[in-house]
Parts: C-alpha cells; structure tokens; sequence
C-alpha cells in the first residue's frame, strides 16, 4: 500500500533518525494522525526549541542551554579530574550512576578511519590545553569499549601520558563492544571505581 505524498515525506524524514525504521516510523505517524492537534503542536514546539537553545559548552562540549552547562559551573564539583567521554550522552549515563564527582570532557565522536574521523575531528586539542592550564591531578578515559573507543583511549594516552598526570582508564564492568550510554547505572558505577592506571 502506497501512502499520500505528506507521510512518505515524513516517513522519508523519520528514517533519518537513529534506531528509527520505516515500520517505526509508520507508528509514530500513528500516534501523529490520532493524537489531539494541540499535543502535535507542542511537540514541533519542543523540537524547535532544542534546535534553538541547545548549544555545547564553551569548555567541556557537553550539552547546555548557557555558555557554560551545569556540571562545569557546579562550585562542588572537583576541578582537579577530568573524566573523558565520547559523546554528550556518556555524561548523563555517567552522572545517573551517580559516584563522579569530576569535571568531563566530550570528545564529540572516536577515531574511526572507516568513517573518515581521525584526532582531528575530536574535540583534542581544547582537552589537551584544559589539562595543561588547569592543575589536573587526574585524568580518566572512558571511551566506549569497542575498536573506536579503544583506537582513540590509546591515541590519547600516547598524548597525556608524557605530561606526567595521573592517567587512568575505566575497567571492569563495560563489555567489549558496548557502548556507555545503554549501560546500567551500577555497572557503570563499578566501572568508574574499577579504573586502572594506564
């Protein structure tokens, strides 16, 4: 069955997102078609809004609706620990498990030569001067455990490694091939207690 031109556009348009197919997308047209005009209008509102406020911190690159987002402005926050993550959703997976008292830095991706991401399209070079002006005593790499996440956990070791800081990597806990965001809180708290000296 062929669909009228607007929800093939919008189905076209719902693919693009992550995890979303075209059978998913068929649902959340679904749910749009039945669902009260004033609920859909709120939500392209919501939509616009993100696109419009949400920007990424001018030190740390995560996710904030300011020049500076929560945790880098938080006063409690231990200033002398840098926890390294790849994306902005690392650090809310992180901060659920609820142990890290640190400051983080977002890489904004991982090396992936098949991707065509190298160090240069990382987020490196503001780390590297946040180490060096900051009287870091710690740094913990929590890249994900998979090729790219390792390939870029020992890029950035080569790196820090020879400015004479504590460096230490996340352990036990994280699978091999798994991605930070999608695991469990206690997990991730054990990963973070578990980090070894690299």
């Amino acid at each position: 069955m062929s669909y009228p031109e607007s929800i093939e556009k919008l189905i076209e348009k719902l693919t693009k997102f992550p995890g979303i197919g075209r059978r998913s997308a068929e649902r959340i047209i679904g749910y749009i078609l039945e669902a009260p005009k004033e609920e859909i209008s709120s939500l392209s509102q919501a939509i616009s809004k993100v696109k419009e406020n949400v920007r990424f911190c001018r030190i740390c690159h995560n996710l904030s609706e300011e020049e500076l987002c929560k945790i880098c402005q938080d006063v409690r926050r231990r200033k002398d620990i840098i926890c390294i993550v790849e994306k902005p959703s690392d650090v809310t997976a992180l901060e659920k498990a609820g142990n890290f008292s640190g400051l983080y830095h977002v890489l904004m991706g991982a090396i992936s030569p098949l991707e065509g991401k190298g160090p240069g399209d990382l987020k490196i070079e503001t780390l590297l001067n946040r180490i060096k002006e900051n009287n870091i005593k710690e740094v913990i790499i929590a890249t994900d455990a998979d090729t790219e996440g390792e390939t870029t956990a020992l890029y950035l070791t080569k790196l820090i490694k020879p400015l004479g800081i504590k460096l230490t990597r996340i352990g036990v806990g994280i699978p091999m091939g798994s991605n930070l965001e999608y695991a469990d809180s206690s997990t991730l708290s054990r990963a973070l207690e578990s980090r070894r000296e690299i």
